[in-house]
């Protein structure tokens, strides 16, 4: 059970609204998820989170699927179900495969193994990778 609210569309101040219109334009939807509309109870949150997401997730030197599979090993690592879910969807719009998929986690999973391994034993930064 969220604890939260959702505002709706129909519910939403203008202020919101003009969010929702940006959110919809940019991603070309019809609709806004849930994450959104949770974020809609504190409008400065939301205008604040969506200016970043939309910046950060654009096109650059990383492509936009990279960027969604950087988002889903982040999500996984941090244990977010929602973002997980809505991150896998969105990489699976950009083309990411299932075979893409598996080898994802496997990566996630070797690298928060061997992590905690290196932390756990404090292993000392070999001179080489030092910069």
């Amino acid at each position: 059970m969220a604890m939260h609210q959702w505002v709706e569309y129909t519910e939403a101040t203008a202020e919101v609204r003009a969010v929702y219109d940006d959110i919809m334009a940019t991603r070309k939807t019809d609709w806004i998820n849930n994450f959104w509309k949770v974020l809609a109870n504190d409008p400065v949150t939301l205008r604040r989170t969506w200016e970043s997401i939309k910046q950060i997730m654009a096109p650059g030197a990383l492509d936009p699927l990279i960027k969604e599979m950087i988002y889903i090993a982040v999500s996984v690592t941090n244990q977010c179900p929602y973002c997980v879910a809505s991150h896998t969807a969105s990489a699976r719009n950009k083309g990411m495969t299932d075979a893409m998929f598996h080898e994802l986690m496997a990566v996630i999973g070797m690298a928060n193994e061997t992590n905690r391994l290196a932390s756990g034993y404090q292993v000392e930064i070999d001179e080489q990778f030092k910069q």
